[in-house]
């Protein structure tokens, strides 16, 4: 198999619009190829979703490779320097919406397949691919609905390799071995409104609420662990006020998140910040948003199979981390045994001129193949 493989077909799924949760045609590419080499290919689209699980074998060990088809709008197409749905080469780099995050993760994951199967035609265990095209959006019809089948049917995966992008100066130097948890509070502190030169006679939100806000910023929520840093607090937004200089606003919205740890619950975090803002007799409504509870997959045999194939293939050293925001990773931990992330780099993410550099892209199969050949 060339290794001029690889480019071709992120070449080919980047040509394809995939705005979320739109995947145009790129499963049925990727499906076929699958198909050419054994994969049978289960369809689960929900909604305006595509999701597509492709396995080939029935025994264990069971190693996913798992990723997204949807990408991003592209942004002012003006400021691109060459059109995103196009796939340019330019100085050593591969250029186009989703270069990064993360359709050449996906070729590779074909390609290495592909090389794989063709010299071990009878290896052993089972090789599966979970697509979807809703992981850039709102996540509610994608990977998380494939996990509900696969748990209804009691199918587990022993080790699941996500293909989002994961290094941050050169490839392979990092591996993302979990993730921390999303916990967003929509706050509504209640006063009374009021002239701002009678304030006996009205009750400001904002001079209530700045005592507790004040603790919460520096509460110790957890002290983190070898994994992960410690739980986060921040306000993301404090809205209050009619317009006018002379009115005591009668409510106060405030919008905070926590990033946090494996040392923390969801649950704990809510009853906290509960105590703390009735500790303080403030007059409130709150309402909760978790969108992705913390996973870690501890050092072991996959992290240790990538760390090899990596140093194999690049000379690198990789790093474990947990840095970095959520990912498909917390929906598909519930029936893996071991998850990591590993993918080309991170820098151009999301960015006007996404890209990779195409000497990467061909080391990136290659580790994904090696990673079969050790654990399979």
């Amino acid at each position: 198999m060339s290794e001029t493989q690889s480019l071709s077909l992120a070449k080919q799924l980047i040509a394809e619009p995939s705005v979320t949760p739109d995947d145009q045609n790129c499963q049925a590419i990727l499906a076929e190829r699958l198909q050419n080499i054994g994969f049978s290919i289960e369809t689960l689209h929900f909604g305006r979703t595509k999701n597509i699980w492709a396995r080939r074998g029935s025994e264990a060990p069971l190693l996913c490779f798992a990723g997204h088809t949807d990408v991003v709008p592209s942004g002012p197409l003006e400021k691109w320097d060459s059109p995103p749905f196009e796939p340019t080469e330019r100085e050593g780099r591969l250029y186009g919406r989703g270069a990064a995050d993360m359709k050449t993760s996906i070729a590779c994951f074909v390609t290495a397949c592909e090389r794989f199967i063709a010299a071990h035609p009878d290896h052993q265990g089972s090789i599966a691919l979970l697509i979807t095209s809703d992981e850039e959006g709102d996540a509610d019809d994608g990977t998380t609905k494939v996990v509900d089948v696969l748990k209804a049917r009691g199918e587990t995966i022993d080790y699941c390799i996500v293909g989002e992008p994961t290094a941050v100066d050169t490839l392979g130097d990092t591996i993302k071995n979990g993730r921390r948890g999303s916990l967003s509070g929509n706050l509504t502190v209640k006063g009374k409104q009021g002239h701002i030169a009678y304030p006996h006679l009205a009750v400001n939100p904002v001079h209530t609420f700045a005592p507790a806000l004040a603790e919460l910023a520096a509460t110790e929520w957890d002290n983190g662990n070898e994994y992960f840093p410690p739980t986060g607090f921040q306000v993301s937004n404090i809205n209050g006020g009619t317009g006018a200089t002379n009115v005591i606003p009668g409510a106060l919205n405030v919008k905070f998140n926590f990033r946090f740890s494996t040392e923390s619950t969801d649950i704990g975090l809510k009853q906290r910040v509960h105590d703390i803002l009735d500790k303080h007799g403030i007059t409130y409504d709150i309402e909760w948003q978790c969108s992705g509870q913390p996973f870690l997959t501890s050092a072991g045999r996959l992290t240790e199979v990538a760390q090899a194939a990596i140093r194999q293939v690049c000379g690198v050293e990789a790093q474990l981390s947990t840095s970095g925001g959520t990912s498909d990773g917390r929906f598909i931990k519930a029936v893996a045994a071991e998850l990591i992330e590993l993918g080309p780099s991170n820098a151009s993410i999301h960015q006007i001129n996404e890209n990779v550099l195409l000497e990467d892209i061909p080391k990136l199969s290659a580790i994904y193949e090696e990673m079969m050949r050790q654990l399979l």
